[in-house]
């Protein structure tokens, strides 16, 4: 049988494809792009922000107590959550870390006369469903 002169061609065994590396350098930086660089621009944010922690801003911690820092330790806030009969209060040492939403002192009062409550900035990502 005459074949017309066509000789077949097939894929070399133990070849580098190429392709494939392509592909895959391509998923990377597609993968990069779209999250790993937007999270971590957030977490700088977010960082910067909870550096900025002052006495009497507002705070919501982690496990949901809410507060108001009444003194600031390096990376450990204390928050004062409740004030007892007496002119007792009750304070909590929290570490920066654990802090959800951080409201400046001078924010929360101009917002709650116009009604919006736009000084309250949630400081940490969506943990989608983790605590």
């Amino acid at each position: 049988m005459n074949s017309g002169g066509l000789i077949p061609l097939q894929a070399q065994p133990g070849g580098v494809d190429f392709a494939f590396f392509l592909m895959m350098g391509a998923i990377f930086l597609i993968f990069y792009v779209l999250v790993i660089r937007p999270q971590q621009k957030a977490q700088r944010e977010r960082d910067a922000r909870l550096k900025t922690a002052a006495k009497g801003d507002d705070v919501v911690t982690a496990g949901g107590l809410h507060g108001r820092v009444v003194a600031v330790e390096g990376e450990v806030l204390e928050v004062e959550i409740a004030k007892l009969r007496g002119g007792e209060k009750v304070r909590v040492r929290v570490a920066l870390n654990r802090i959800e939403a951080l409201t400046k002192a001078g924010q929360a009062d101009s917002d709650d006369k116009t009604g919006k409550e736009t000084g309250k900035e949630k400081v940490g990502a969506s943990k989608g469903g983790e605590s």
